[in-house]
């Protein structure tokens, strides 16, 4: 599946349409446009279902789409993790259409959630993983001013292997770049 992507516009996220569905489809479901590390088999999403049913937001998760204008470049998403007794942490993620990768968005996306979160939640802690082959993405959580926690082995499954992944960690004490 292809998608156009113009470069002209600001980027913004919003909540998804319904127009927005067939790429957020794409992103997890096609092997080619999910990319390398995105690409993790078909699977039941229940995306269609959640978006009838609460627009991809609830009170604790939720999915925002990636916008430069009216068009839809990718996601970013959040989930709540156990933090003791006390709270939870957001694992957050992020995909991006193939034409809208290397430009900066990624950095920008994570810097508008990070931002958005910390404003409308509670939230202390953010915490996003990636394969640690995955630079790009590396670079743009830093760039995002997430710090490097460490390696952890074995964290994921792709492409018949478990994969290592890297932590990285945004605390509401910590400067959004």
């Amino acid at each position: 599946m292809r998608h156009a992507v113009l470069m002209a516009d600001p980027i913004a996220l919003r909540p998804a349409a319904e127009g927005d569905l067939r790429v957020i489809e794409s992103l997890t479901q096609d092997p080619e446009t999910a990319g390398e590390f995105g690409w993790l088999g078909w699977h039941h999403t229940g995306l269609r279902a959640n978006w009838a049913q609460n627009g991809l937001l609830s009170e604790h998760a939720g999915t925002l789409v990636i916008a430069a204008g009216p068009q839809c470049l990718g996601f970013m998403n959040w989930r709540p993790h156990p933090a003791g007794r006390a709270g939870c942490y957001y694992e957050i993620g992020i995909a991006l259409l193939p034409g809208a990768r290397g430009h900066g968005y990624g950095t920008e996306a994570h810097r508008l959630l990070a931002r958005y979160l910390f404003a409308h939640t509670t939230v202390y802690r953010l915490q996003a993983d990636t394969d640690t082959g995955n630079i790009a993405e590396q670079r743009a959580l830093e760039k995002a001013g997430f710090a490097r926690e460490g390696v952890r082995r074995g964290l994921g499954w792709r492409d018949g292997a478990w994969r290592d992944g890297v932590t990285y960690s945004l605390l509401r004490t910590d400067p959004v770049r």
